[in-house]
């Protein structure tokens, strides 16, 4: 594994910690995930493809201690200083 490989998977991992720690999970909508990134420049962003018949584009991010999510039937465009870090999959509980 490359050590930016390693870095991204450790920044994942570490999103995901935080979703256990805090328990907290804000589903919204694109519009407003999208709102949520241009607040703070260079956030960090985990994405992946999802959907069985249909594909779907699942976003996740962390800003100011909650995790926000949002699903959308197309890629959403992220603001250029985004850190993208690409996912088989996110699971979101419930």
């Amino acid at each position: 594994m490359s050590a930016g490989a390693a870095g991204a998977a450790g920044a994942a991992a570490a999103i995901a910690q935080a979703i256990k720690a805090s328990g907290v999970l804000v589903k919204v909508e694109a519009s407003d995930f999208l709102s949520i990134l241009q607040r703070q420049p260079g956030l960090l962003v985990v994405h992946a493809k999802g959907g069985f018949l249909v594909t779907n584009y699942q976003y996740l991010t962390s800003y100011k201690g909650l995790a926000f999510f949002t699903k959308s039937a197309n890629a959403l465009t992220l603001p250029p200083d985004t850190e993208v870090v690409l996912s088989k999959a996110i699971w979101i509980p419930g």
